[in-house]
């Protein structure tokens, strides 16, 4: 049987990510190679993203750039998956009538089955139904070469924000469980990778049967060839002190937690539901700092939420200067349908909403360079990743905390855990040297 070509495109987060590595696996297993170049292809899927507006509209951008190559080979598949798939179904099929599949989250293991029956009816195929109990066990994703692998260990959400539309595209949470994680954890681990990240959208909030999140996180430690374990993203209302212990603990889990703060008021985040004050926020970081005294924090901002004034926008600035976050995402309030802060009234003025994200990214790259520039003439034990952005003679590598660090070949390979001495810093990048 003559193979076909498929191509992926993915927007969003490692969990879309994860899932278009889960549909790349199903394609190869229906005898699909992989093609670099959508021009190639007999099959183009894009793994799109709703949680803000703007990647909604590269997608359906995107999606006319796939048209002609359908009007050039009439027989080229195009699929729609994910977020977006779920969310906007009837205009993805109105505004883009060539498009072939539209698949939900929940829905790709159907997939090889609807490609039969598509090549027989050729009739436009949609299934977007959530589901409270596909976590894809069973299912092994077909993942390109490097040194990390992301493992999704929980599927949805069902902490209702009110500014985000997981739980309406992905659905409710659950966890898969414990036995087959470690069985793709070891899987990976004879494919080559070194360093495993979970993913879930409330990553510690995991539970299944009798384990938690902390006790996942032992099992996988425990298979042999794991160097590094990461996790995201954590909700701060689930960490607690057993998730601490273990980390402190146990050497192969990273020195780094990404916590999510969002707002440094504490009456915006009543408004986005998020479950915790700014006071609870900063007890949580003093404690994470007791048990991990060195660790790297990074969080997620949203700043022009509805009804933010300027007095609480500038309690996040402060909030910022408090915690001395190491890195952060952060980004402008986007009204998504379905959301309970849709509803809200008081929306901030776009060019407000720009001026402060404007503030708070200056203000993170100052902080970030001056937490950097305190770590010149430290050691730090760096996994080397892959050739540096800018030489072919130097290694990009992260550290523990997961801080970039640049530096000079010297005979190691991708997978090798380096000793360094950090020499400089800039922006987000540190540089090393050889200790000897």
């Amino acid at each position: 049987m003559k193979s076909r070509r498929y191509y992926i495109e993915t927007y969003g987060c490692q969990m879309n990510e994860y899932d278009s590595e889960l549909v790349a696996g199903i394609l190869e297993e229906k005898n699909y190679q992989s093609v670099e170049d959508f021009h190639n292809a007999d099959a183009i899927f894009v793994n799109t993203c709703a949680i803000r507006e703007g990647a909604e509209q590269r997608v359906m951008s995107r999606l006319g750039q796939y048209k002609k190559r359908k009007e050039d080979a009439p027989n080229t598949i195009i699929g729609v998956l994910g977020c977006m798939a779920q969310n906007l179904k009837d205009k993805i099929l109105t505004e883009k009538p060539f498009v072939d599949f539209v698949l939900g989250p929940d829905a790709y293991r159907n997939l090889s089955n609807m490609l039969d029956q598509y090549h027989k009816d050729e009739e436009t195929l949609i299934n977007t139904r959530l589901s409270r109990h596909e976590v894809y066990e069973g299912m092994f994703p077909s993942r390109k070469e490097g040194i990390n692998a992301w493992i999704a260990i929980t599927r949805g959400c069902d902490k209702f924000c009110t500014f985000c539309i997981v739980p309406y595209t992905r659905g409710r949470e659950r966890s898969r469980s414990v036995e087959s994680i470690v069985d793709e954890v070891k899987r990976v681990v004879d494919e080559g990778f070194v360093e495993i990240t979970l993913l879930g959208q409330n990553v510690n909030s995991y539970q299944y049967e009798n384990s938690g999140f902390p006790e996942l996180l032992d099992a996988v430690s425990e298979v042999e060839g794991v160097r590094r374990i990461r996790y995201t993203s954590p909700h701060p209302q689930d960490i607690d002190d057993d998730l601490l212990e273990v980390m402190r603990d146990n050497p192969k889990i990273c020195n780094h937690i990404h916590l999510p703060l969002q707002s440094g008021s504490t009456e915006v985040l009543e408004r986005m539901n998020r479950t915790y004050t700014r006071e609870e926020y900063l007890r949580l970081v003093d404690r994470i700092y007791e048990y991990l005294p060195d660790c790297g924090i990074s969080t997620d901002i949203i700043v022009g939420f509805p009804g933010e004034t300027e007095e609480q926008f500038m309690e996040t600035v402060s909030m910022m200067r408090q915690v001395r976050f190491d890195n952060a995402f952060m980004f402008k309030y986007s009204a998504r349908p379905y959301t309970k802060a849709i509803e809200f009234e008081d929306t901030v003025p776009d060019e407000v909403k720009s001026d402060r994200l404007q503030h708070i990214i200056d203000l993170q790259n100052e902080i970030t360079l001056e937490k950097n520039r305190e770590l010149i003439g430290t050691t730090a034990q760096v996994l080397v990743e892959k050739d540096s952005k800018k030489s072919d003679k130097q290694w990009m590598g992260r550290t523990d905390e997961n801080r970039i660090v640049v530096f000079d070949k010297n005979g190691e390979l991708p997978r090798d855990v380096v000793p360094l001495r950090i020499y400089d810093a800039q922006g987000v990048t540190l540089f090393g040297e050889h200790l000897n």
